[in-house]
């Protein structure tokens, strides 16, 4: 009997184990690369953020210095980088102070310029920064963090302060005022004022007498309308419903409950670009002389800069088919409530701008030098005064 003997087949032996460590190398290998990939994207376009905001400082320091934000109805560069760039007021005070003092600092315009250091340290050194020192600040800045620039120009100004304190100690000793009634009725000054004081004396005198004198002028029509708005005494009997947002043809003088309404509606005042809280007038937007009623829906917050404006500077105000409020400027155009939207090139164009004008930014461009090591704060400050 032909018996045919099958051997058994065996598959090729398989690590389980080995297999699943591979997959696991690889998907880590994977991920590892994606990771760095992303690290050089981030700290390459970093470095032409940097580079960027150099030129946005310099032609913020150009469009201020023509006066380029001086329309009427505007209050400063940084207010105009508020209301046309969507800046933060007190950003916006930075750039403007930051881009002006990198003018007389070349060394450290030059490597703000190639992407080499950051706003951060740009901001923190320029609070102290001079021709004299700007090498060794940046030195500072290059091999430390911003966080040690921060510490380090704060340490050096609280050395000044003490310095400053002393001097001006001495100044406040020194201080004296005194006055009297000659015998014919004229009052007689004599003090002696630090330089702070004096000029505070002096500008509140010119203001004063700048003051008197208009009030002596005849009084324009205009004008009349302005001080009218929130001002005059009128007797007015509250009922016992409680206060009522509207007294209609009564008063133009505004009672405290529409007043108070009037302040948690606007915050402020309405003038776009405006972001004065304080002083502000309650404005009749169809004034009261035209036959406009004291109500809230009829007044406006203006600032007292803006409220003359809408009087006697030739600007308007209105409202909307919609109900909003609407300026126009003296040429009867609207002036937008916000930053305009434009959209005009991107990261790529960016970088090709940066190439163009010779700037070449790697991922390691804007690295720091430091290599963990503790910053010698008594050291770091000393360097600084011995260089004035």
């Amino acid at each position: 009997m032909n018996q045919t003997a099958t051997a058994p087949v065996f598959a090729p032996a398989c690590n389980t184990a080995e297999t699943e460590h591979y997959a696991d190398d690889q998907e880590r290998q994977r991920h590892r690369q994606h990771v760095e990939q992303l690290e050089d994207q981030i700290t390459e376009l970093a470095a032409h953020i940097h580079a960027a905001t150099y030129r946005l400082l310099e032609l913020i320091r150009e469009y201020d210095a023509c006066d380029g934000w001086s329309a009427p109805g505007l209050r400063s560069c940084a207010h105009w980088l508020n209301w046309k760039c969507g800046i933060d007021l007190g950003a916006a005070r930075e750039k403007v102070r930051v881009a002006h003092a990198l003018k007389e600092l070349p060394r450290i315009s030059a490597l703000f310029r190639k992407g080499r250091v950051s706003y951060s340290k740009v901001r923190a050194m320029t609070r102290v920064a001079t021709r004299k020192n700007e090498r060794y600040l940046l030195m500072i800045a290059r091999h430390g963090t911003a966080h040690h620039v921060e510490r380090a120009v704060r340490n050096y100004r609280k050395v000044k302060r003490i310095e400053a304190l002393a001097q001006e100690n001495t100044r406040h000793a020194q201080r004296e005022l005194s006055w009297y009634i000659d015998d014919e009725g004229y009052w007689v000054l004599r003090g002696r004022f630090t330089p702070e004081q004096g000029a505070l004396i002096q500008s509140a005198l010119e203001q004063a007498i700048e003051e008197e004198f208009q009030e002596q002028k005849n009084v324009a029509a205009a004008t009349s309308r302005r001080l009218a708005c929130d001002a005059g005494v009128v007797h007015w009997l509250e009922g016992a419903e409680g206060q009522p947002l509207s007294v209609g043809r009564k008063t133009r003088s505004i009672p405290p409950a529409i007043r108070r309404a009037l302040q948690r509606r606007d915050g402020g005042c309405r003038f776009p670009g405006c972001t004065c809280s304080r002083f502000v007038d309650a404005h009749h937007i169809q004034h009261w002389a035209d036959g406009g009623e004291t109500s809230l829906d009829n007044l406006a917050l203006l600032c007292r800069r803006h409220h003359r404006l809408v009087h006697e500077g030739g600007f308007g105000i209105r409202k909307s088919m919609i109900g909003a409020l609407e300026f126009t400027n003296p040429a009867g155009a609207v002036i937008p409530t916000g930053p305009e939207t434009r959209c005009r090139g991107n990261v790529f164009a960016l970088f090709s701008a940066h190439q163009q004008a010779g700037i070449q930014i790697t991922p390691t461009t804007s690295h720091s030098l430091w290599l963990g090591e503790k910053m010698d704060d008594e050291l770091a400050v000393l360097g600084m005064l011995q260089l004035e």
